[in-house]
């Protein structure tokens, strides 16, 4: 991102939540974004991805500049290149594990049902819950649910996974689990993107960006 700006009118108020944002993240890293409510760390994450535009500045992602893109060109970007992980799980509590994996499949891919099926089982398997693929949501525990989430974030073959406070409905033994995974899966490759206001999660991230009144203050390596 280069100076990126973000500006919402509203009536005769203009609300900017970002203000020059310029930043780089590189392939392959585990970068966590910290701020508090209010710092503009919710509008960035959505401008990573691809979610909305800014209104002023540019944003390439993987070479391509994205910032001028209609929605739909947006949604096929974001729906080829992002993985996402949210606080509350989102996951649709009458369908299994697998189902609930299996769906962004059914989403732009013409995967027939086996292959959608091996692809599934295969993410489930990768976030250790090979023996809990016939379970639904209210069968499984919050870390276990977050697992699921993961794992149908990564059913895709994303470029990056961009998780939203993902230990935030979590205690504290569940979190650093799922932080864990983060960190394995990084460090196979996979480019991650953390938002969160709790320092202990950044604490465990090699890189992390804060973000105050609608600025990045400090990137730290």
């Amino acid at each position: 991102m280069q100076d990126v700006h973000k500006i919402y009118h509203l009536g005769e108020v203009d609300v900017v939540p970002l203000q020059g944002v310029s930043l780089t993240v590189r392939r392959g890293e585990l970068v966590a974004i910290r701020g508090a409510s209010g710092s503009g760390k919710t509008t960035l994450l959505n401008l990573i991805g691809c979610l909305d535009r800014p209104s002023r500045g540019s944003y390439r992602l993987d070479g391509r500049d994205v910032s001028g893109l209609s929605r739909d060109e947006l949604a096929g970007v974001r729906n080829k290149s992002f993985g996402f992980v949210f606080q509350s799980f989102n996951l649709l509590g009458r369908t299994s594990a697998l189902e609930n994996v299996e769906l962004p499949l059914l989403y732009g891919e013409t995967l027939p049902a086996p292959q959608r099926q091996q692809r599934a089982r295969q993410m489930l398997e990768r976030v250790g819950l090979a023996d809990r693929v016939t379970h639904h949501p209210g069968q499984l525990s919050g870390g276990q649910q977050q697992r699921v989430a993961i794992a149908r974030a990564l059913v895709t073959q994303p470029l990056v996974l961009l998780a939203d406070e993902p230990t935030g409905y979590l205690d504290s033994k569940s979190g650093a689990e799922i932080l864990e995974l983060f960190l394995e899966l990084n460090a196979e490759g996979l480019t991650v993107i953390i938002v969160t206001h709790d320092a202990s999660v950044a604490a465990r991230a090699p890189r992390t960006i804060h973000v105050a009144d609608g600025r990045v203050l400090e990137s730290a390596a």
